[in-house]
């Protein structure tokens, strides 16, 4: 019974990583994210602190904080890979860039799947293996439906408004069957991860990457700087996933480490925008503040 419920753990994850990611592209503006990534200033700090400086933060906490290897394991995995699928409302609920939003997405899902083959055999013990049996599942269940997505949308606008519906009805139920099928699965996991460092690891990687590209992206507008602080506040859990799911025999505690990345990026993200969004208010002028209040009045 146990092995027929793995099974459909993975069948709702792959669900759930190509829902997402085609979710995604679905509702990409390749337009505004092309012009985002024309701002060399906002790409360069999206990659040294997606792709460097939060790495580097969870490898070194993985280091001194006493975690067991396969929960450090899991950690350097969530801090390689930034962005869920869900910025775009945390963005909107910051008052941040929506524009940049795009771009940052496309940015780092592209990335991703460049930089974590040739990153996981040297940043993660135990998973040793060829570029390729990385790459494999980041390429087709990440990078083929994101790209699916985009074509859909810059060929028919219409036509993928009628589909993202479906593919964000579909992608909820799968999420939901997985994070039910994770409970099942992995039940005494999640007890057991409590009282090992993992939680309180966690939660200090997830605190010093949401605060520090907010206030340490120096150059950008607040506005993006909303967007980079909560590109990293999320993570791509699917992509996080594919390598654990691509070796027979992972231990199951790096499993469970990934999976307490759903609650850590889901309420650090909520706190980072709410928080943003203060921010954003308080650093307007204060007629501009009493305007935006009164048309929101209005509508």
């Amino acid at each position: 019974m146990m092995a027929i419920l793995e099974i459909a753990l993975k069948v709702s994850l792959v669900l759930f990583m190509v829902g997402n990611l085609l979710d995604m592209g679905l509702r990409l503006k390749l337009r505004e994210a092309l012009g985002g990534l024309r701002d060399v200033r906002f790409v360069v700090l999206s990659v040294l602190w997606g792709f460097g400086l939060c790495p580097i933060l969870a490898y070194l906490l993985s280091k001194v904080v006493p975690l067991a290897p396969p929960y450090a394991m899991g950690l350097v995995l969530l801090g390689m890979t930034p962005c869920a699928p869900f910025l775009p409302p945390m963005v909107d609920k910051a008052r941040g860039d929506m524009a940049y939003a795009a771009a940052f997405m496309l940015l780092a899902s592209v990335v991703t799947v460049v930089y974590m083959p040739f990153a996981v055999p040297v940043m993660v013990t135990g998973l040793t293996a060829s570029a390729w049996t990385i790459a494999k599942p980041l390429v087709f269940f990440l990078l083929v439906p994101l790209g699916i997505g985009i074509v859909l949308q810059w060929a028919s606008a219409s036509l993928a408004a009628r589909l993202h519906p479906l593919v964000k009805r579909t992608t909820g139920i799968a999420t939901i069957v997985m994070l039910v099928l994770c409970l099942v699965v992995y039940g005494k996991g999640f007890v057991g991860a409590v009282g090992s460092y993992a939680i309180g690891a966690q939660i200090l990687f997830f605190s010093a990457a949401t605060a520090g590209p907010y206030f340490l992206s120096f150059g950008l507008p607040q506005g993006q700087r909303s967007v980079l602080a909560l590109g990293m506040a999320t993570r791509n859990l699917g992509a996080a996933f594919a390598p654990l799911f691509a070796f027979p025999d992972v231990d199951q505690r790096a499993i469970i480490m990934v999976a307490l990345g759903v609650l850590m990026q889901a309420t650090f993200s909520f706190l980072g925008a709410t928080w943003f969004s203060r921010l954003a208010g308080a650093s307007q002028p204060a007629a501009v503040r009493t305007a935006a209040q009164m048309e929101s009045q209005h509508e």
